[in-house]
């Protein structure tokens, strides 16, 4: 793979994005960021990950905005009487390629100055790929996000499909916008290191890394 850094974004909130973020990590051997964590500080995204990825050498890196309150970026920061502002939110220099997941979806507020996770999104200029859930109404949610991106010239390698598989739901969303399905993770009953290390094997097995070379 010939990226340093890809973003990983959700169609919205409680897609699956942490749990995708690990699967890709122990798939694609990248190490982890996640730049701001809002709430949950005695079990961030970053300590689940951590928990989830067993390959030698894996690292998640420290979040750059840290906040007590389980609420939207510029709302936990103005709590706190802070402000994050996107000169202070820079890639990191690391020797492997680093996932980077967001929070929510693409137009969660950073901050009251107009600043969307889509805005740093343009600001870095990396690829992304997508995490949508199958419900009732996702179509409509991810092809907004696809179309959000493009409006925005931001390159998209795919999309990964979690929970339970739907030919049709993938089919339209892949065919109408000409984008891979990356990976299908289905719902898992109970999620630790050893789902994870069996599915990613089990993925390898059947060829599932070609997807990404990209």
């Amino acid at each position: 793979m010939k990226h340093k850094h890809i973003f990983i974004s959700g169609i919205g909130t409680d897609v699956g994005k942490t749990v995708s973020s690990a699967v890709l990590c122990q798939l694609l051997k990248a190490d982890y960021w996640k730049p701001v964590q809002s709430g949950e500080l005695d079990n961030t995204d970053s300590m689940k990950v951590e928990k989830l990825v067993t390959f030698d050498g894996f690292k998640t890196l420290p979040s750059r905005f840290v906040f007590q309150h389980p609420l939207s970026p510029h709302a936990a920061a103005k709590l706190e009487n802070r402000e994050i502002l996107l000169d202070e939110l820079t890639l990191p220099q690391n020797d492997r390629l680093t996932l980077i997941e967001g929070a929510g979806g693409l137009m969660v507020p950073l901050n009251s100055k107009g600043d969307f996770y889509i805005n740093l999104l343009s600001k870095w200029n990396i690829p992304t790929i997508l995490i949508s859930r199958n419900y009732l109404g996702s179509i409509n949610h991810t092809l907004l996000s696809i179309e959000a991106l493009k409006n925005r010239n931001i390159q998209l390698l795919g999309i990964v499909f979690v929970g339970e598989e739907l030919p049709e739901t993938i089919s339209i969303i892949t065919e109408s916008t000409g984008l891979k399905k990356l990976l299908h993770i289905p719902h898992f009953e109970e999620v630790t290191k050893n789902t994870i290390t069996e599915f990613v094997e089990a993925e390898i097995e059947v060829g599932t890394l070609r997807n990404f070379e990209l």
